[in-house]
């Protein structure tokens, strides 16, 4: 059983990234949709393969994405599943594996795409199925969201997915442990805290899940072993319009969410910008009294320190979305690889887990 080292790469990144080789194990090319029914690339992805190759020894095809429709109506019944199955082994016939990133059955995500209450037994139905498709050479992963506010409110991962069921057939979990903090939430809070913050103003239900060490414990709790799951961190922020001092206050609405690129180039060389670390959420976040613009981040010791946690605690590895936010030193990416004893493209350090 390999670490797991992975990125995602939007295919709109693609030409403009500059990733060194020998840092990762996987890539994941972001996304492929289903667009009335079928199963569809983006436009340049046959010429992006070979770049991709270049970038890790796995390539992995990824379907779907935050506010990807579709899902519900191809895991519906023996023949649509079929009929996507067909088409994925198709599309993905230059891939290494595939990556489903259903966001999310049942409940949860953009309130116009089709949910169905069957769909957290169908989408156990459609990775099983897939799974016996690929083969045992392909890969078949998922990435899996964390508890937090959803469009309908409190979400639980456990109601979308049979998640011990799909542990079972899957590969590894690409566990989101970030987007805790999002235009959902009525305050300014982290993208991606490490651990619950007592006097973080949420309902303490909400709250004690929302956190990266918590929704690593809800998964083993329902069944996922702690060695298919990679944690995930973010190399982008979040940004919200709140009185002083910011942190923990009644948003008024949020802004763009600034890339780890935009936010060292920019913000950390203004001194405009004050510049905070939270001692338990173990997160970088940054206050701009003039515009009154919170913005959580995190930066490389944040980073190491998420995937040390990984490290250390018996997970399969890391990854992140996503590859092209990081800055043109790779900075984000060497913090994220340390760990696991990959240092700056020399190659293993030591052997893999």
């Amino acid at each position: 059983m390999i670490t797991v080292l992975g990125g995602y790469l939007p295919a709109t990144a693609i030409e403009s990234s500059a990733i060194p080789p020998g840092r990762l194990t996987h890539v994941f090319y972001a996304f492929a949709t289903i667009e009335d029914g079928r199963l569809r690339l983006p436009p340049d992805a046959p010429s992006h393969l070979e770049t991709l190759r270049r970038l890790a020894p796995n390539t992995v095809l990824s379907i779907g994405g935050w506010g990807a429709g579709g899902f519900s109506d191809a895991a519906l019944t023996d023949r649509s599943r079929a009929a996507f199955i067909e088409q994925t082994l198709a599309l993905a016939s230059g891939f290494d594996g595939v990556d489903l990133d259903w966001e999310f059955p049942v409940a949860g995500g953009p309130p116009e795409l089709t949910h169905r209450p069957d769909d957290r037994h169908n989408a156990t139905l459609l990775a099983r199925e897939l799974r016996a498709a690929l083969g045992p050479a392909r890969l078949l992963t998922a990435a899996l969201p964390a508890g937090r506010l959803q469009s309908a409110g409190p979400y639980d991962p456990a109601a979308s997915y049979g998640l011990e069921a799909l542990a079972e057939v899957l590969d590894f979990v690409n566990l989101m442990t970030y987007d805790f903090g999002t235009g959902f939430s009525p305050i300014a809070t982290f993208n991606a805290p490490f651990a619950e913050v007592p006097d973080e103003p949420m309902p303490p239900a909400l709250r004690r899940w929302n956190n990266v060490t918590a929704a690593v414990d809800c998964y083993t709790a329902h069944g996922v072993p702690r060695d298919k799951l990679v944690l995930g961190v973010p190399f982008y922020g979040r940004a919200f319009r709140a009185a002083p001092p910011g942190l923990f206050q009644p948003q008024t609405g949020t802004l763009e969410p600034p890339d780890w690129r935009d936010i060292k180039r920019d913000y950390l060389s203004d001194p405009s910008w004050q510049q905070h670390r939270h001692p338990i959420a173990r997160s970088p976040w940054l206050y701009h009294p003039q515009s009154q613009t919170f913005v959580s981040y995190e930066d490389p010791q944040s980073i190491e320190e998420r995937a040390r946690f990984a490290a250390t605690n018996g997970l399969r590895g890391a990854f992140t979305w996503q590859l092209a936010a990081d800055d043109d030193e790779h900075t984000l990416l060497s913090a994220m690889t340390r760990p696991f004893g990959r240092d700056h493209g020399t190659g293993w350090n030591a052997p893999p887990v």
